[in-house]
């Protein structure tokens, strides 16, 4: 596992860090892991390079409509692996180690096995193939960008889907994060059994004994 410390450009990221490794790269992102709510959602993606949508960037300095107009390009011309780990695996892991499990499915579940990935971050999943970790690797990595676009766009979709079995969240907007809307309904109707029952704001509900929603 290496480590990579390539400065940001301020054209936003490039295919370059994929350019010095051989073979098949994929790039490992994920989304979720501060949220109160819902599963941690990862992507890792393998790009053409001779057809490479354009606007990639990290999509947190992208707006809700430029992601998802980015995300079917991304799944149209991109090999595309998608990885979960759900709240019950949170809740018993901790959410660092659901994160790494989670990058790793992502990888098993691409239709092609890369030959090297490029993981946002500094913590190494164990992958079927080498890893190399990146810090702000969605503002260097085109393969990184992507991936973090499609886990964004799928992993809200997810929520606003979860959303309608539990509204009074709010998690169509705010996406399981503890915003004030989600904390009042906390507060009213107590947590659900989407929420990370291991995270403090969940379990100090659980632990004044506020029944959990089923």
């Amino acid at each position: 596992m290496n480590n990579k410390g390539t400065s940001i450009s301020s054209q936003g990221p490039t295919y370059a860090l994929e350019q010095q490794l051989d073979g098949i790269i994929c790039g490992v992102d994920e989304v979720g892991r501060g949220p109160w709510a819902g599963p941690v959602l990862t992507a890792a993606v393998i790009l053409n390079p001779d057809n490479i949508p354009v606007g990639l960037n990290d999509s947190k300095k992208l707006t809700a409509k430029k992601r998802e107009t980015l995300y079917p390009l991304i799944m149209e011309t991109a090999h595309v692996g998608f990885g979960e780990a759900s709240v019950e695996e949170i809740d018993q892991h901790n959410i660092l180690q659901a994160t790494l499990m989670a990058m790793a499915r992502a990888v098993e579940n691409l239709e092609i096995k890369p030959d090297h990935a490029l993981v946002d971050g500094n913590r190494a999943p164990k992958l079927i193939c080498p890893v190399t970790c990146v810090k702000k690797g969605d503002s260097l990595s085109l393969s990184i960008a992507a991936a973090s676009i499609v886990a964004k766009v799928k992993r809200d979709f997810l929520m606003a889907k979860l959303g309608e079995i539990y509204p009074e969240y709010g998690w169509a907007k705010n996406a399981g994060y503890g915003t004030a809307h989600h904390q009042k309904a906390l507060s009213l109707v107590g947590p659900s059994r989407f929420h990370r029952k291991s995270f403090a704001p969940i379990s100090k509900l659980i632990t004044q004994g506020i029944p959990i929603r089923y």
